[in-house]
């Protein structure tokens, strides 16, 4: 956290906050101004030690950006490393098991009632679903998508150092939790789902689309694992 102070209050606020606060309320309760607020949530957010959530609006207007701290478990980096390392040296059955891992994990998770009919359906439900486990997804930025394509840009990873030795593991159960996601909200494969971790420093990229069929993990994920490995053997 680079030794802020004033990040490190504004994450023990958080901490003992009984719900999401937005910056508004954190420059109020701090006495910093709001641009400033924001410009630490950001640093907060892009280490994972804060998630942003979409909360309704007050009133009539935008919806507001909520943060809360983001809980974490003694060795829970230690445990998934372990469990990792149990899956075998294929990195193709390691992805495969993984994204059937990924799926049965959303399955014990309760999404309402919610049910895809368009695209950008499918991309609010993703983006709800990735706030939730505090990858901090990007809602705002419209300027990937294409037509026929929806792009959240997931700009916090709660497993990063493990995705950076692990990425078909890690990134794998990421794609089988979103796709089973999608899939209980509107009908197996009607939305494809594929993930490129690290597109960019810190960033990741999930893309969904609109097919009869859905990619086999392997096409979705390991040409982008690849990528991210080649690109982390010069960093």
């Amino acid at each position: 956290m680079s030794d802020s102070w004033p990040r490190r209050r504004l994450l023990a606020i958080l901490r003992r906050a009984s719900e999401p606060l937005d910056a508004h309320q954190l420059a109020r309760e701090t006495g910093q101004h709001v641009t400033t607020v924001r410009f630490h949530l950001d640093v907060l957010t892009k280490e994972s030690l804060v998630q942003q959530i979409q909360q309704p609006p007050r009133g009539r207007g935008r919806p507001r950006i909520g943060y809360s701290a983001v809980q974490r478990s003694a060795g829970y980096q230690e445990l998934a490393q372990a469990l990792s390392d149990q899956l075998g040296a294929d990195p193709k059955r390691r992805l495969e098991a993984a994204v059937t891992a990924g799926r049965a994990w959303a399955a014990k998770v309760d999404d309402g009632d919610a049910t895809i009919s368009t695209l950008e359906d499918a991309k609010d439900i993703a983006t709800r679903r990735l706030a939730d486990l505090g990858f901090a997804p990007d809602r705002a930025a419209q300027d990937q998508d294409t037509p026929g394509t929806a792009t959240i840009r997931i700009t916090a990873c709660p497993l990063k150092d493990l995705a950076r030795t692990h990425s078909e593991v890690v990134c794998g159960v990421h794609l089988g939790l979103m796709r089973e996601v999608l899939d209980r909200s509107s009908s197996p494969g009607a939305v494809n789902a594929t993930l490129l971790p690290f597109i960019e420093p810190g960033v990741c990229i999930a893309r969904l689309s609109l097919a009869a069929a859905s990619t086999k993990p392997e096409e979705a994920l390991s040409p982008a694992v690849a990528r991210v490995r080649a690109q982390l053997a010069h960093t």
